[in-house]
């Protein structure tokens, strides 16, 4: 381990709707440690924060507003790299559940039509890649989707992929990132885009 590694302090947000030890053991396999917090100092002063996410997105919103981390995440000034509904959460307003966002992004998340098989499970290419964090990969990589609703395309997307209709596999907004993929269950790819996140 280097030693930015031994001093980066890198907080992965707990609020019950994460699949945090996926997240935890790829950042290991990177040479990194994470500290699992729902404190909002502890939060509020790492070096990289990760916002994951599974579930529902209204059960979800309802955990971070009890926790009060609504008010923390969009006020955070570092890294931020939301995961699957960790990105969802992000937006203003998602069909599911017709919920409210924290309005980081200024987006909806939609729900995918009916002739698509939903959800979306499995390997699914991502393209026209726009950002720092997906520095080192080519024009198409494979990664790991679940999910059954999406975000549509628009100015902060910084990766497109294809299911029934185009839609944002990744966004970026300032210092907020968002990944519609799993880039821990992504292998090598998926790995990269974690390592470039950390080294921003």
């Amino acid at each position: 381990m280097g030693r930015l590694e031994g001093l980066m302090k890198i907080v992965i947000i707990d609020y019950g709707a994460g699949n945090v030890q996926s997240v935890m053991f790829a950042l290991k396999r990177l040479g990194y440690n994470a500290t699992l917090s729902n404190d909002a100092d502890e939060i509020r002063q790492a070096d990289k924060v990760i916002f994951p996410g599974v579930g529902h997105a209204k059960s979800a919103i309802n955990q971070l507003i009890e926790q009060k981390l609504d008010l923390i995440i969009p006020r955070l000034k570092q890294p931020v790299l939301g995961v699957c509904l960790g990105m969802q959460l992000m937006c203003k307003f998602s069909e599911e559940g017709n919920t409210n966002g924290l309005g980081i992004f200024d987006l909806e998340v939609k729900k995918f039509d009916k002739s698509n098989k939903i959800p979306q499970i499995g390997w699914n290419t991502i393209y026209d890649l726009t950002s720092s964090i997906m520095t080192g990969l080519r024009g198409e990589e494979y990664m790991y989707f679940v999910h059954s609703y999406y975000v549509p395309l628009a100015k902060e997307t910084i990766a497109t992929t294809n299911y029934g209709v185009k839609y944002s596999a990744a966004l970026q907004k300032d210092n907020f990132y968002g990944c519609q993929f799993h880039p821990e269950k992504s292998g090598d790819a998926g790995e990269q885009i974690l390592k470039n996140f950390l080294e921003l």
